[in-house]
């Protein structure tokens, strides 16, 4: 499963990824996870199952939609 969480910066996120990390592999689940700036939404957002949207770019989830 691939899954890509969107935030500001790509940073602020990457402690959420290591937890959803650790949580797939305890659980024995194969997941390709990994945080990107919302500005890369767009270029990165092929081929993902799961796309999420950190608090700060939610008001940007109409635009979000639009490139899904």
């Amino acid at each position: 499963m691939v899954i890509r969480l969107f935030c500001a910066a790509g940073m602020s996120t990457s402690l959420l990824v290591k937890k959803m990390e650790e949580a797939a592999k305890e659980k024995g689940k194969d997941a390709d996870i990994a945080a990107y700036p919302f500005t890369d939404m767009e270029r990165m957002i092929e081929g993902v199952d799961v796309a999420m949207l950190g608090p700060q770019v939610v008001l940007l989830r109409v635009l979000a939609r639009m490139i899904m």
